[in-house]
C-alpha cells in the first residue's frame, strides 16, 4: 500500500476540537458540510489547501481530546491520504484504522509543510522525496494493514464474515 502527497505540518496536542470544532460537530452529521471546516481554528481555510492523498503531519499526542468519531471521519472525507504523527491519542488511533485512515507513527521532526512525501505501509517507510530521506515508521500489524487495504473494520467483516483475525490469518 503506497501513498504519494504533500505534507501539512501541524504541531503537538491537535485535539479533536481542532481537527472540526464542536461548533459543527453537533450541528450537523453530514460529512460533505463538516469537511470544510477541517483544521479551520488552527489554519483557516485548510480544506481549500488541500489536494488528495495528501498528508497531515504532526507531532505528539494527536487527536487528543474527545473520543468523537467525526474527527477521523472528517479526515478521511476531506481525501488525506494518511495522517503522520510522532504519537497519537489511543481512542483517535483506534478509530481512525477502524474507518480505514491510515494513522503512522513515525518521527516528523525533519518533515517540512509542502514536501512531497511517499509512504509504503508495507515496507514500514516514509520517504521524504523533496530531501532525499527515508523515515521508518513505527509498524503496523497484518491485520491492520489488511483492514486498511479494505477501507475500514466493517469492510473488513464483510470480507472475512468475522472480526476474529485468526480466520484471517
Amino acid at each position: 500500500m503506497q501513498l504519494i502527497g504533500y505534507a501539512h505540518k501541524f504541531g503537538d496536542n491537535v485535539n479533536t476540537d481542532y481537527i472540526i470544532s464542536g461548533k459543527y460537530k453537533f450541528a450537523t452529521i453530514d460529512m460533505n458540510e463538516l469537511v470544510v471546516h477541517l483544521m479551520e481554528d488552527l489554519r483557516p481555510n485548510f480544506y481549500y489547501e488541500i489536494k488528495k492523498g495528501d498528508f497531515i503531519v504532526a507531532g505528539e499526542n494527536f487527536g487528543c481530546g474527545s473520543s468523537r468519531e467525526q474527527a477521523p471521519l472528517v479526515i478521511k472525507q476531506a481525501g488525506i491520504g494518511a495522517v503522520l504523527a510522532k504519537s497519537f491519542a489511543r481512542i483517535f488511533f483506534r478509530n481512525a484504522i477502524n474507518i480505514g485512515l491510515p494513522a503512522i507513527e513515525v518521527s516528523t521532526d525533519s518533515i517540512e509543510e509542502g514536501d512531497s512525501l511517499k509512504v509504503d505501509l508495507e515496507k514500514g517507510i516514509v520517504e521524504n522525496i523533496t530531501k532525499n530521506q527515508v523515515l521508518k515508521i513505527h509498524p503496523l500489524s497484518p491485520e491492520m494493514l489488511e483492514i486498511l487495504k479494505l477501507g475500514g473494520l466493517v469492510n473488513f467483516y464483510k470480507k472475512y464474515g468475522s472480526l476474529e483475525f485468526k480466520k484471517f490469518n
